[in-house]
């Protein structure tokens, strides 16, 4: 049972897909592993510690690949760089299928089982596996972090000889995992918070940490939930009473951090450039939305944009690659566990029950054919 891990800095990935720790325990499971060499290094792993645990660091992927059975990525690898991979191997990332049907065709032109992470579904059983909670954790952690940086203030109450300085108000829409983890920092730095989002389960969730909630509670917002715990799109009459709603609120704000996202939709339109003309100068919005569109009218990917009364807008994209020592250590524990699922650990070898639910959910592509129901062409 061989397993390759790519090397993804060279395309702007510093997160790598297995960590020393991992490593250590794929090799318990009875596979080899083989790094490419420098996957760590932007994670902080240099190749001696792959080593160290037991790996082999290799600059010849060409062989290596053409023996896996397994290959480990935290994006979806590259037709291009993947050529010549043994056929029928297994490929884990985090796909990103959604409107991209021609690379997903292209991966599956390559003949792996293709297994998309971020399609796991959210089950007891699953939450160890589950990327997307992992890395939106650390997103919604690291957008407070970037706000308080580009920030002009203090975000705690302070009282000093010279004065008190008032706390931040920081408003967070969108409560999801992303969400919480943005309430409970912004709370540990002494903002005062406040949040919205259109699930009513939410709003314990959000009371509980300490932070007020915000929202047009009708009967719409009722049934906003999805079985799967997502949040469903809402009508264009809710999404105007709840715009007319947190228009006032938004302009009364000092950090605003949107995290909504629908998943296979373009991010709903949260913040307009007329309420971004409302805010303070100096203050921040940071779109954790914005690789799909942005949840911020004005919110550019890869930028961080002032708008014309002063009011920064960061859009970084992927925060929780801005925490990559960490993200891929989550990560990399959520990747060993699905593939512990399809290991005979007697016989150490891969043994995949094709009819295992969390296989049904997450397989894109098997024997060169898209396999998955939602990315099947309409008829």
């Amino acid at each position: 049972m061989r397993i390759v891990v790519l090397d993804e800095a060279k395309s702007g990935e510093p997160r790598v897909a297995v960590t020393p720790e991992t490593v250590k325990k794929l090799i318990g499971f009875g596979a080899e592993v083989t790094v490419q060499a420098g996957a760590g290094a932007s994670s902080s792993f240099p190749d001696a510690e792959f080593e160290g645990a037991g790996a082999k660091v290799t600059k010849d992927m060409k062989a290596a690949l053409a023996e896996a059975d397994i290959l480990l990525s935290v994006g979806r690898p590259d037709k291009g760089r993947i050529k010549g991979i043994r056929k029928g191997a297994l490929a884990l990332a985090t796909m990103d299928p959604y409107g991209n049907a021609e690379a997903i065709q292209g991966l599956a032109d390559t003949g792996v089982a293709a297994f998309a992470m971020e399609l796991m579904p959210r089950i007891t059983r699953a939450q160890v596996m589950d990327v997307l909670s992992s890395q939106a954790n650390l997103a919604g952690y690291r957008a407070v972090i970037e706000a308080a940086g580009e920030y002009g203030r203090a975000f705690p109450m302070m009282m000093t000889a010279a004065g008190t300085v008032p706390a931040a108000k920081a408003f967070i829409m969108g409560v999801g995992v992303a969400g919480l983890q943005a309430i409970a920092t912004a709370r540990r730095l002494g903002a005062v918070v406040t949040a919205t989002d259109v699930r009513p389960a939410t709003k314990e969730q959000v009371e509980s940490l300490g932070a007020k909630f915000l929202a047009v509670e009708d009967e719409e917002f009722k049934q906003a939930q999805t079985a799967g715990g997502y949040a469903k799109e809402m009508s264009k009459e809710y999404q105007a009473k709840q715009a007319e709603l947190t228009a006032s609120h938004i302009a009364k704000q000092d950090v605003v951090i949107t995290t909504a996202l629908i998943p296979g939709r373009p991010a709903p339109r949260l913040i307009t450039k007329e309420m971004v003309a409302s805010m303070r100068p100096g203050s921040v919005v940071v779109d954790l939305a914005v690789e799909r569109g942005g949840n911020c009218e004005l919110a550019r990917k890869g930028e961080v944009v002032t708008s014309d009364n002063g009011v920064k807008i960061v859009g970084w994209g992927n925060l929780a690659m801005r925490l990559p020592q960490t993200a891929s250590g989550l990560y990399s524990k959520n990747l060993v566990a699905f593939l512990e699922t399809m290991i005979d650990k007697k016989e150490k070898k891969l043994s995949v029950n094709w009819d295992d639910e969390l296989v049904k959910a997450t397989l894109l592509s098997k024997d060169g054919a898209l396999v998955h129901p939602m990315f099947q062409p309409k008829s």
